[in-house]
């Protein structure tokens, strides 16, 4: 995290001298996007939304509109009277019984073949046409495979909970055909084997951050524990590992299973959400020597939030949150203080492993058992420019793009879209990189870490006679405009994080380091249980225009641990949190429009480039861009040209990660779609005294003889 910036100057990414003297944070900044001072903010944002305008009288959906697991709509007609006369009438009831019979069947046999009989997307062949397929009834949950608001599911445990849904959602799991991607969240969202189509449909997001990659104030209690010693995953780990007495690393595995569970999938679709960004590490794929990250461990329970994700009709956007070597030094990264990714003596040997594992996880994204739940792969998370550089940095997205691109195909619906944070802040990226197939640009609106104390109240009406101060409005006014202009001038942009946190208050929100947060009233904004109404609403508002002025926002984050005292220490960051107590909207889709109401009008009209989004002209990169953006990138910042620098050589085994067992089928995927695909992975020369990967400024020589491929 930054210094509180001077009057009046404009704040940027933590500096990060040498390595050294960093401090860890959440999310980046732009140093010209972000506000200079909360009076003059500067726009910043991301993409574009539907014209869904709820009528403040009218229902968001209408009894008529409410769709079920079985495929009918509600009954909501009630003529008591009229049915009693019918029941006089012995023929004329016949009659009418047979007429109904024939409508049922016109009915119910459509729904039945187009609904609920899944398509058939694998070898196991179609659904179980002999499964009870009645969520109205959830006392009878025994071989139910589809349910809708009230229904009951049974867990792989064997517990059961009720789903409650009231956006006409249902989810579909059939043990028999488990790739099924019949499920839909909402009545607004496009069920999974349907086409998403950005600039149509409409994304309310939200991140499940510290699950597989572990933040300090998201699981606080874990670092507790070792009583401040442990101040990233890194350092966790190490002691984990050596606390055998508490299960040593298996403490991990632990937080995997049980952090998040199905029921939070259940509520996130209740909640009106339609999409999760998950942060995953490299390390679900390996470790190297050296690196205590307790490796692969948590790729089995990603495969099952996969299955939950279709399970509920989720859609993912996967974000690779780690490199080797740190891409950042923040403790999101593995390691906090270091930043050894594109940038050191060692800063391209890393990318080499990064380019691999770029690689491994796209081979199994783009089985057509994925295609429909993993639509969107961010490949880094926060790298940033200040240290790397944006040449570099663009020289790595256009490689990985290739690597990419060179295994999915080109061209809607052949792999997932490709997203690049903008690291940083970066505003350059128009035109930077022109015909790319299928990319979007994801940038991190944040109001926490400019590094003033931001203490203008939120339980104060603003000029509208809304409480939220002038936080609303300062969201709309810093996102939107730039949001709209990123639609227009790059593509598809995403805020793939956003919080109502207006300041750096947070138990271990910016490290667990002993720090003094910008803000003097992180006592009150910490104790949410005693926050009043005018509180809430504030915060309300302020969500509702940052969810508006964002477009297509992903909230950081679905949830936040308690401390060991049991209390949230972080709540502005809790969107579960928010929403069970009414700081979060119960409904995301009354955020539309909130920025019109505040004065910050205009949107994006929706239309893309074609080759923006998989058509015409997708691919065709220029060959001047290519020139422009060489890999391995013409210079590495404070390590030098790439071909003398430490590197791997590529003669290792490839790395293949495992696709998911299932008991009730004899279901099988290999894990990996390209088979042409046999490029030996990159590994260590035998002999060579390469500098630490993860360390700060080396005292060994480059360039070290017999260990680079020009030598």
């Amino acid at each position: 995290m930054s210094s509180p910036a001077p009057e009046d100057s404009i704040p940027s990414t933590p500096p990060l001298p040498d390595n050294d003297g960093l401090n860890g944070t959440r999310g980046n900044v732009d140093a010209t996007l972000q506000p200079p001072t909360l009076a003059n903010s500067t726009p910043r944002g991301t993409s574009p939304r539907d014209s869904f305008a709820p009528s403040a009288n009218a229902p968001l959906v209408s009894d008529t509109e409410k769709v079920y697991g079985d495929g009918l709509e509600e009954d909501t007609v009630n003529q008591p009277e009229r049915r009693k006369s019918l029941f006089k009438r012995p023929l004329f009831l016949i009659a009418v019984a047979a007429v109904v019979a024939v409508v049922a069947l016109a009915v119910i046999l459509p729904v039945y073949f187009t609904v609920i009989k899944p398509k058939n997307k694998s070898s196991s062949g179609g659904g179980n046409p002999n499964s009870t397929n009645n969520p109205g009834n959830p006392n009878s949950p025994k071989g139910l495979t589809t349910g809708g608001d009230g229904s009951t599911v049974t867990t792989d445990n064997g517990t059961q909970f009720t789903y409650h849904n009231p956006f006409g959602g249902f989810w579909v799991w059939d043990p028999a055909d488990p790739f099924n991607d019949n499920a839909q969240p909402n009545s607004w969202t496009p069920p999974l084997n349907t086409s998403w189509t950005w600039g149509v449909d409409q994304l309310y997001g939200v991140n499940i951050g510290g699950w597989f990659v572990l933040e300090p104030f998201i699981s606080p209690a874990l670092y507790q524990k070792y009583g401040g010693a442990a101040v990233d995953e890194w350092t966790l780990s190490t002691l984990m590992a050596a606390d055998t007495a508490s299960g040593g690393l298996n403490q991990l595995e632990q937080h995997y299973d049980t952090f998040v569970t199905e029921i939070d999938f259940a509520e996130i679709a209740g909640a009106g959400i339609n999409w999760i960004r998950l942060p995953i590490p490299f390390w679900a794929i390996d470790v190297w020597e050296g690196e205590p990250f307790l490796p692969r461990t948590s790729w089995t329970y990603i495969l099952r939030a996969f299955q939950w994700a279709r399970k509920y009709g989720i859609r993912i956007s996967i974000d690779l949150h780690t490199a080797p070597g740190s891409q950042n030094g923040y403790n999101h990264s593995g390691k906090e203080n270091v930043v050894n990714f594109l940038y050191g003596p060692m800063g391209y040997a890393n990318s080499q492993r990064m380019v691999n594992y770029i690689r491994i996880f796209t081979e199994f994204f783009t089985q057509p058992e994925y295609v429909n739940v993993i639509p969107m792969f961010g490949i880094i998370n926060e790298a940033v420019v200040k240290n790397i550089g944006i040449e570099t940095l663009t020289s790595f997205y256009l490689e990985s793009y290739e690597v990419i691109r060179a295994i999915t195909g080109v061209g809607e619906g052949k792999g997932p879209y490709i997203s690049l944070n903008d690291g940083g802040g970066y505003t350059g990226w128009a035109g930077l990189l022109p015909n790319v197939d299928r990319v979007i640009l994801d940038t991190h609106p944040y109001f926490a870490f400019n590094g003033q104390p931001n203490t203008q109240p939120v339980n104060v009406p603003a000029a509208d006679g809304l409480m939220g101060g002038i936080w609303p409005a300062l969201a709309c006014t810093a996102w939107k405009n730039a949001t709209i202009a990123s639609q227009t001038a790059f593509g598809v942009t995403i805020s793939g994080e956003y919080s109502t946190g207006i300041n750096d208050c947070g138990f271990y929100l910016r490290m667990v380091e002993p720090y003094t947060p910008d803000n003097p009233d992180c006592a009150f904004w910490n104790a949410w249980e005693d926050w009043d109404q005018n509180t809430k609403e504030g915060l309300l508002n302020f969500a509702l225009a940052s969810m508006d002025a964002a477009e297509y926002p992903f909230f950081w984050t679905w949830k936040v641990a308690p401390m060991q005292n049991g209390s949230i220490g972080a709540p502005l960051w809790s969107y579960q949190l928010g929403l069970q107590n009414g700081w979060i909207p119960s409904d995301p889709r009354t955020s539309q429009g909130k920025c019109d109401a505040l004065g910050v009008t205009g949107k994006f009209d929706g239309t893309y480039l074609p080759w923006q989004t998989g058509g015409s002209g997708a691919g065709n990169v220029p060959a001047s861009v290519s020139a422009s953006y060489p890999w391995p990138p013409a210079t590495i910042s404070s390590g030098g040209v790439p071909s003398v620098l430490p590197q791997y050589t590529l003669s290792g085994s490839i790395s293949t990660l495992p696709p998911p067992t299932f008991t009730a089928t004899k279901v099988t995927i290999d894990g990996w779609y390209d088979s042409g695909d046999t490029l030996p992975a990159p590994t260590p020369m035998p002999g060579c005294p390469y500098p630490n990967a993860w360390g700060g400024p080396t005292t060994i020589a480059v360039p070290i003889a017999g260990c680079t491929p020009a030598a």
